[in-house]
């Protein structure tokens, strides 16, 4: 059974193996909270997941570890096996969904693992790992599912009431995952303290699960948060997710591509879509915490540099920073001039222009004329809409 003195076991074990990560005041995560960020993307490995991975093959037994490992993962519990196993001179194969950032699967690899691509989701590349300890007697380590893994991580609810004792709330992220161990951490230390789980709206398993009262199997998952995005929840985990788990919020990829970029700009942190979601809950008043101090866990931040560049793109249109917008013109001379006044007027910078004259909707003498723009917020796009508008020009997109 998982038990406070194997957190602390673990805990003990850990010290010379993952850093201790410190706290991060964030006030403009949420101004009307006390907003602290416990940065997991700056640990060992960039996830808290090596926490887990390492605790649970330190303790296998000599014959386990003569066998070898096999873990399958979205790609942060890969890294941390991978890691550990070369440090105890045993081989590891991981299974990987097929569609797991490059940078997971190489950084993988560069712990001396070797990785087998499944096609499909993490729930493919389990059954995957399954089969191969299976055919080739493998050890295989549970990402989550298990109780050695789930101490590990519950060792950072132990750091977090050391940090900050008088922390009322505690914001993490939830796939199938071991982050619940941080909620028993919590919830057996000081029952007081509010634990909110969150999990992406295009994977809500254990969501739907607590909601149902039962275990319940997704027919798929989608969305950018990668490291949750599972489609049924372990049974371990669900039963700790129903004692110690106050509410579950989920959060849409817009919110979670808002919360990255702020990190960024704000913090110099970069965070994962999973690493992510318990900041877009913050930001976004998911959960009830106006007033109190909140630490937000941000469990990972391996991500792709390609997806980090789209994401932020989005991020930076949810929160009104860049704007694109379509305006039907009548096609005569000083048009064109006569917009970028008005656009220019208010501060904004246009960074690209498409004007196209012919098109089957449009009037004889229209045109449209399509514009990406950097704003500062929402309040300046609605004021150059405003501004357009009185001028006489109309707004087809944007």
């Amino acid at each position: 059974m998982l038990t406070l003195d194997k957190i602390y076991q673990a805990s003990y074990a850990l010290k010379t193996v993952i850093r201790r990560t410190d706290l991060i005041s964030a006030p403009n995560i949420n101004p009307e909270s006390h907003i602290f960020l416990k940065p997991e993307n700056l640990q060992v490995t960039g996830s808290f997941k090596v926490r887990g991975a390492c605790f649970k093959i330190a303790q296998l037994t000599e014959e386990e570890k003569s066998h070898g490992v096999v873990a399958c993962s979205a790609g942060n519990h890969a890294q941390g096996v991978a890691l550990a196993a070369t440090a105890h001179g045993i081989k590891s194969l991981i299974c990987l969904p097929d569609n797991a950032p490059i940078s997971k699967v190489e950084a993988t690899k560069s712990y001396g693992a070797d990785v087998c691509l499944v096609e499909g989701v993490y729930d493919d590349a389990y059954n995957k790992a399954l089969q191969l300890k299976d055919e080739k007697g493998y050890t295989f380590i549970h990402p989550f599912d298990d109780e050695d893994v789930i101490a590990g991580q519950g060792t950072i609810g132990l750091e977090l009431l050391e940090q900050l004792p008088k922390v009322e709330a505690v914001i993490i992220p939830i796939g199938g995952w071991t982050d619940l161990g941080v909620a028993y951490a919590i919830k057996n230390l000081n029952p007081n303290i509010r634990v909110y789980g969150v999990q992406a709206k295009g994977a809500p398993s254990m969501l739907n699960s607590i909601e149902h009262g039962k275990i319940e199997r997704l027919e798929g998952v989608r969305t950018i948060a990668d490291g949750i995005a599972v489609k049924e929840p372990g049974i371990h985990t669900f039963d700790l997710c129903q004692q110690y788990v106050d509410e579950i919020v989920s959060v849409t990829d817009d919110e979670i591509s808002t919360a990255i970029p702020a990190l960024i700009e704000q913090h110099k942190l970069i965070a994962e879509g999973a690493g992510a979601v318990a900041v877009a809950a913050a930001m976004f008043n998911k959960v009830p915490i106006k007033g109190k101090k909140v630490i937000c866990l941000i469990s990972g931040g391996n991500i792709d540099v390609n997806i980090l560049s789209r994401v932020i793109g989005r991020g930076l249109q949810k929160s009104g920073r860049s704007c694109s917008m379509t305006i039907e013109l009548v096609d005569k001379p000083g048009q064109l001039q006569h917009v970028s006044e008005i656009i220019a007027s208010t501060g904004a910078n246009v960074v690209s222009v498409y004007h196209e004259r012919v098109s089957h909707t449009a009037d004889i003498n229209g045109c449209y004329l399509r514009l990406e723009m950097e704003t500062r917020n929402q309040q300046q796009i609605n004021e150059i809409r405003q501004l357009l508008t009185v001028s006489g020009y109309k707004i087809v997109e944007g």
